[in-house]
């Protein structure tokens, strides 16, 4: 295979990632609990942010000025398989969280009605599987697009994210005192056995 054709094959299949997991995503959130408590928006703004500046960064790599538009990554026939397999990973992960915290799940920093803290599946390994999951498929798509400005974004996205876990952190701590205490101990944040 050449690399243009493994680069049209992997932008196919990162792109039907991206689609399923915001298909995905959109139909579970009618599935939620009822929300107790919610995190104000002026809570929000440190990390959405971010998320947003990340990703005009990330998505705009290739159109923006110099330093964020230099190739970081050759275009290679290795380059898209990785990039197309960690998409695809980090998509299962990211719906396998999904699919285990179940009706407790919400994209804002929440608390709802009979709040479970799920310690099983993919939260048995870290504690923030979803963003775990999220920053693997960004990984991946960084590597595809192989821009600064890629990497940039990522991080950017990184921090958000390691932002709103401190938030959360803070929530379920409230919420469940000792039980999240004993929890954040002997599992990591956001990367297995790392952090």
């Amino acid at each position: 295979m050449t690399t243009p054709h493994a680069y049209a094959l992997a932008n196919r299949i990162v792109g039907a990632c991206w689609l399923i997991f915001g298909v995905f995503w959109l139909v579970a959130a009618f599935t939620t609990k009822k929300t107790v408590y919610r995190q104000s928006l002026a809570q929000r703004a440190a990390w959405q942010t971010m998320v947003i500046a990340g990703a005009v960064v990330f998505f705009n790599a290739s159109r923006e000025p110099y330093p964020l538009n230099a190739l970081f990554l050759p275009r290679s026939v290795t380059a898209a398989l990785v990039a197309t397999a960690l998409c695809v990973c980090g998509l299962a992960f990211a719906i396998w969280a999904r699919a285990v915290i179940g009706r407790n799940w919400s994209g804002r920093i929440t608390l709802k009605e009979n709040h479970e803290l799920i310690q099983r599946g993919p939260y048995g390994l870290v504690r923030h599987p979803i963003y775990t999951g999220i920053l693997t498929m960004a990984a991946g798509s960084g590597l595809l697009i192989g821009r600064v400005g890629a990497v940039v974004g990522w991080i950017l996205f990184l921090v958000s994210f390691w932002i709103k876990a401190g938030h959360e952190e803070a929530l379920m701590l409230q919420q469940f005192p000792a039980e999240y205490s004993a929890y954040r101990q002997r599992t990591k944040r956001v990367l297995p056995f790392i952090f």
